[in-house]
C-alpha cells in the first residue's frame, strides 16, 4: 500500500520517507511520526490505517542521518541503540525542521494537514503543534518531553495528548500539571495503561486504550476538516 519516496531537506540531505496514498477520497495530509525505533512495520501499519481512513501519510526516517534506513527492534542491543540515537546523536532542533519539511510537501498537496506521533513522534507532533502555522490539528502518543520540556506554550493548532496512567518512562506527575494549565488548543487524555499502550508490538499494549485514542484521533482530524 506504501513506497519510499525522497525529500531533500533543508540542508539538502536526501531524506526517505514512507508515502501512503489514501483510500477513496481524499480527507487531507498526514505527517506521522516515528518512535525511536525507526520508520518500522508498525509505523507503516499505521500510515495504513490512517490511510485507510482517506489520508495520504508521510512518515519521514527522521534518524536516516545518524542510522541509515533505522529499523530497531524493542529490546536488548536494538533498545540501547534506539535510545542511544535518540538522546545523543539526532539533532532535535534538525529533526524537527525535517519535520516541517514534510509538513510543507504535504501541504502543497491540498486541504487540512494534521500530524501524529507516537512516543519520540509524539513530542516532535506536539512541538511542531506549538510552532507550525502550517498544521490543522495534532495528536500526541506519550511524549515524553510534552509534559517536562514543552508544557508552557500552547499549541497553536487543535491539540490532543494521550498519557498512560501507568507508563514507566513518562510519569503522571508532570502530566497533571500539565492538564492543570488548561490549555484553550489542547486536550489531555489520561488512559489506564502504560508506556506504548497503542503498539501491539509492546508488552504494554492495551487494545482498548489504543481504539479510544484512535478514535478521538479521527474525530479531531474529521472535525478541522478532514
Amino acid at each position: 500500500m506504501g513506497e519510499w519516496i525522497t525529500l531533500t531537506m533543508a540542508d539538502g540531505h536526501a531524506m526517505p520517507c514512507w508515502h501512503v496514498l489514501p483510500e477513496g477520497d481524499r480527507r487531507g495530509g498526514l505527517v506521522l511520526v516515528q518512535e525511536i525505533f525507526g520508520v518500522t512495520e508498525h509505523i507503516r501499519e499505521m500510515c495504513a490505517e490512517y490511510a485507510a481512513e482517506g489520508y495520504e501519510v508521510i512518515s519521514p526516517q527522521l534518524f536516516d542521518r545518524q542510522q541509515p534506513g533505522c529499523e530497531l527492534g524493542y529490546s536488548g542491543a536494538d533498545w540501547e541503540r534506539a535510545v542511544e540515537i535518540a538522546r545523543k546523536e539526532h539533532d532535535w532542533e534538525q529533526g524537527l525542521d525535517d519535520t516541517a519539511r514534510c509538513i510543507a510537501w504535504i501541504k502543497e498537496r491540498g486541504g487540512p494537514v494534521f500530524i501524529m506521533g507516537y512516543c519520540f513522534g509524539g513530542s516532535v507532533a506536539w512541538r511542531m503543534a506549538q510552532v507550525s502555522d502550517d498544521l490543522d490539528a495534532a495528536s500526541c502518543y506519550y511524549g515524553g518531553y510534552i509534559a517536562t520540556r514543552f508544557a508552557d506554550d500552547p499549541p497553536k493548532c487543535a491539540t490532543i495528548a494521550h498519557f498512560g496512567r501507568f507508563d514507566s518512562m513518562v510519569p503522571i506527575e508532570p502530566v497533571e500539571q500539565l492538564i492543570e494549565k488548561q490549555h484553550p488548543t489542547a486536550q489531555i487524555f489520561v488512559y489506564e495503561a502504560g508506556h506504548g499502550f497503542n503498539s501491539d508490538r509492546r508488552k504494554d499494549y492495551h487494545p482498548e486504550s489504543a481504539d479510544l485514542a484512535q478514535q478521538r484521533t479521527l474525530m479531531l482530524f474529521r472535525a478541522l476538516g478532514g
